[in-house]
């Protein structure tokens, strides 16, 4: 198989009928739509500026607004975006995979809402989501393990006015502050229902072939999903331009997410 040549991966997902195809993706497939990456090499990737600092509780307690305005500017970015060709490739394989009574999961680490505008249904957002936000105390019924509230229904025009901590958006039941929607790099994957943890491990587990598609491979349901594909033996793919792999065992697929998935559903009638 060359670099860019999909053949390998066509034939092995056309024998997967009636089994569970298991798709990973990064910030590399939104990165068409405009969207950066976090450690990718492309210049405004997030974390070549900012690290994983920023990215915690610990900072959001030490610093409510800054963690805001930080999000705020990095979530504009992602408002008026659109799927690209790999989105809706991958939302076409799902269909396809589901028509011939297979299976099919995807397990996104971006917090973007691409995927699902694209039309993918069978969809974890394992990082959480860029249209909601929660309160910071865990007991308060809009807060973790299991709370959350729509973004839009929130107002965050007095901090947008007046970026400080006493304008930080409150929860409307506790009056506690409230927080991204989002996993951050202190926190675990198990501290909220909606990142479907326990799902992802069950897929990982009965995975017949796993694809990565623009992702560094450097968190921790990457290693999971890969952990778990070495030890069941199944066939491991990850399309990624750069052709970085954590393990030998994975082939490559070296091209853009929105050039080559396309093509690959185009090959099976998708």
């Amino acid at each position: 198989m060359s670099a860019g040549d999909p053949t390998a991966l066509i034939a092995d997902l056309a024998a997967r009928a009636n089994a569970l195809v298991l798709v990973v993706t990064g910030a590399g497939v939104s990165l068409a739509s405009g969207i950066p990456t976090f450690r990718g090499s492309d210049p405004d990737a997030v974390w070549s500026k900012d690290v994983t600092e920023l990215g915690t509780n610990g900072y959001f307690q030490r610093d409510p607004a800054g963690s805001w305005r930080w999000y705020l500017s990095r979530f504009d970015r992602a408002h008026g975006a659109l799927p690209n060709d790999g989105h809706r490739a991958l939302a076409a394989l799902e269909r396809w995979q589901l028509a011939r009574g297979g299976t099919f999961l995807l397990v996104t680490q971006n917090v973007d809402l691409l995927h699902e505008q694209a039309g993918s249904r069978e969809l974890v957002k394992v990082h959480g989501s860029v249209d909601r936000v929660r309160c910071s105390r865990q007991s308060c019924e809009l807060g973790a393990p299991r709370g959350s509230i729509a973004r839009a229904d929130v107002d965050i025009a007095p901090f947008l006015a007046d970026p400080v901590d006493a304008n930080v958006p409150r929860c409307p039941v506790c009056r506690a502050r409230l927080r991204q929607h989002v996993l951050w790099f202190d926190e675990y994957y198990t501290g909220h229902a909606d990142y479907q943890f326990e799902r992802v491990r069950q897929a990982a587990n009965r995975a017949s072939l796993v694809l990565f598609v623009g992702t560094s491979f450097a968190v921790g349901v990457t290693d999971l999903v890969l952990t778990r594909a070495r030890q069941n033996r199944v066939p491991v793919y990850s399309i990624d331009p750069a052709g970085e792999s954590p393990d030998l065992r994975v082939r490559v697929v070296r091209a853009y997410a929105e050039v080559v998935l396309p093509k690959v559903a185009a090959a099976l009638g998708a």
